[in-house]
């Protein structure tokens, strides 16, 4: 954690007047060149058949799905080189979720293990929906259809992961943590594997202590599971000039664990206050044990006043008597951020495949917001994307886009494809406001997503204008309610001081822009300091909601950002 400045601050530019601006007009580009290698390996890379970036559920499902089917080709592949690259020190430190868990997938993929050996919590026990028309009322309302959670278990995301990556080196996988991918290794128009990040860098970029170089690790297909807006997914995307139908657009959640007042015996999702009725999102409490409680907000990235604060609505949000009764007398264990793409359907990219390379879970859009789900879509694309490898290294040595077709048939015939097909305009119907898109979310849940026909069109989150207001006052004591610095410090921080600055920070900065992105973060790396901006890399928790509206996101040193261990 650090709360002091890691820079001089970039001098902010002249008001765009009106106190309105367009966060796209002061976006600093996608940094192409740094995220596409236009270079082969070099002789001393690690030489793997089947690389998975990203160490979370979709590329754990994958690398376990993959060793079972070349045990059971005996041999037909030779004995397969299959490598995991996690950026974090450990395997779930970065991993962030609700979770309610729909099973499914996990029983697929862990055929001879019952669910009571799975690495769930505990099944749902009951659901209750709630409407908050303000800070002292609330209202019970039915439970949508998709929104009930029978059959479903509660569970930690870092846990199932780290049993995951239990579960794949069982099988022989290469699990790497501690390496994130700096680059795709791009050569011949195809994607050869991945430059990792160099780490042991100073503040200027210059090797200092610890220095390690950059190493290269060659696959011959490379399945990108980065998760939420990863940045060497939106390059090659940018690469290959693969589009959407509609923007992939965003929301940001910001999540607590508390060790509660008295137990907790109901899933518990609320709309309403303390969420504006033009910002879509809304809160959940869930019970992960007795003595175990996880609460959290969400809200759309697409909110129109510029000094909306998610991290201050959450602390807000806890006054209420709905989570005041259960909170009082309790403590706050853990806190974190993570973005969650919301566009569903028409937001998934045109195709999932590449020469040399796949794209799965939340990184290629996975999440069905009516249902508030993403992980065992995550883990289904994981398999797909498996088998798609699988089948493509049988017929060739260098797969090609052709072959590796075969994932998006896969998804668009699974439990994905069709949930997403179903509620492809739920989300997208909000963008009238929370009563009128409550109507149009009915009237679709009713006819299974045929009204009203065709495609609701939406702009990209970031050319959403923003107009003054929306501040949230909050006086944090530090116990009950927390600041920013001390939510880092509870995400278990540890990042370097001294590490270099990932984040790319626009030449023109208004000071609207300052202001929103110093309201935007939930982990304080941007404060307005008079007339400069002043970022604070190290407080950065990889949430990746600057990266949707403001200074672009990039790969950092290996074990960077939080440290999660239940969430």
């Amino acid at each position: 954690m650090n709360s002091q400045p890691s820079d001089d601050g970039t001098p902010l530019s002249e008001s765009t007047g009106g106190g309105e601006f367009i966060p796209s007009r002061e976006q600093p580009d996608l940094p192409r060149d740094r995220l596409l290698i236009d270079e082969a390996p070099d002789d001393e890379a690690v030489p793997l058949d089947v690389l998975f970036v990203g160490g979370g559920p979709a590329g754990l499902a994958g690398a376990i799905e993959l060793a079972r089917l070349s045990e059971q080709a005996d041999g037909e592949l030779g004995d397969l080189e299959i490598g995991v690259l996690e950026k974090s020190d450990r395997l779930g430190d970065h991993c962030l979720s609700g979770a309610v868990v729909v099973p499914g997938p996990f029983r697929e993929l862990f055929p001879d293990t019952a669910d009571g050996e799975l690495p769930f919590r505990q099944p749902v026990p009951e659901d209750r929906v709630y409407f908050l028309p303000n800070e002292g009322t609330r209202f019970r309302v039915p439970t949508p259809p998709s929104m009930r959670n029978e059959g479903n278990w509660v569970a930690s995301i870092c846990e199932i992961v780290r049993w995951m990556g239990e579960r794949a080196e069982e099988r022989g996988v290469n699990v790497f943590t501690g390496f994130p991918a700096d680059g795709l290794l791009v050569d011949g128009g195809r994607v050869r594997g991945v430059r990792t990040t160099p780490s042991g860098l100073d503040r200027d970029g210059e090797p200092g202590s610890g220095y390690m170089p950059a190493m290269d690790v060659s696959a011959r297909t490379t399945v990108l599971a980065e998760g939420t807006r990863g940045a060497l997914t939106e390059a090659l995307l940018d690469w290959q000039e693969v589009g959407r139908q509609n923007p992939q657009i965003y929301s940001l959640g910001v999540k607590e664990l508390w060790r509660p007042g008295r137990p907790l015996d109901s899933v518990i999702h609320t709309l309403g206050w303390p969420l504006p009725n033009d910002v879509f999102g809304g809160s959940f409490m869930y019970p992960l044990d007795d003595d175990l409680v996880a609460l959290g907000l969400v809200a759309a990235l697409d909110y129109p006043e510029r000094d909306f604060d998610t991290h201050a609505a959450l602390q807000r949000m806890k006054s209420h008597p709905l989570f005041a009764e259960y909170l009082e007398g309790g403590e706050i264990l853990e806190w974190g951020g993570k973005t969650i793409p919301e566009g569903g359907y028409w937001s998934v990219p045109d195709r999932l495949h590449a020469p040399g390379a796949l794209v799965a879970g939340d990184a290629a859009g996975f999440v069905n917001v009516p249902a508030l789900k993403g992980i065992h879509y995550a883990v289904k694309s994981g398999v797909l994307s498996a088998r798609a490898a699988f089948r493509a290294l049988q017929e060739e040595d260098e797969p090609g886009a052709e072959i590796l077709s075969d994932y998006d048939r896969m998804v668009e015939e699974s439990i994905i494809g069709r949930d997403l097909w179903r509620t492809r305009n739920t989300r997208l119907a909000f963008r009238s406001g929370l009563y009128a898109g409550g109507v149009k979310a009915a009237l679709m849940e009713l006819t299974g997503g045929r009204f009203p026909g065709g495609r609701i069109d939406i702009p990209e989150d970031a050319e959403v204008p923003r107009r003054a207001g929306g501040e949230i006052d909050y006086e944090p004591d530090g116990e009950y309610t927390i600041d920013k610095v001390e939510g880092v410090y509870r995400a278990g921080n540890t990042t370097r001081d001294d590490i270099p600055s990932h984040l790319v920070v626009g030449e023109d900065v208004s000071p609207e822009a300052a202001d929103f992105y110093e309201h935007m973060c939930p982990a304080g790396v941007y404060e307005r300091e008079g007339d400069r901006l002043v970022v604070n890399a190290p407080n950065c928790i990889d949430c990746k909601a600057t990266d949707v509206l403001g200074p672009r996101w990039t790969p950092r040193e290996g074990g960077s950002g939080p440290s999660y261990e239940r969430m």
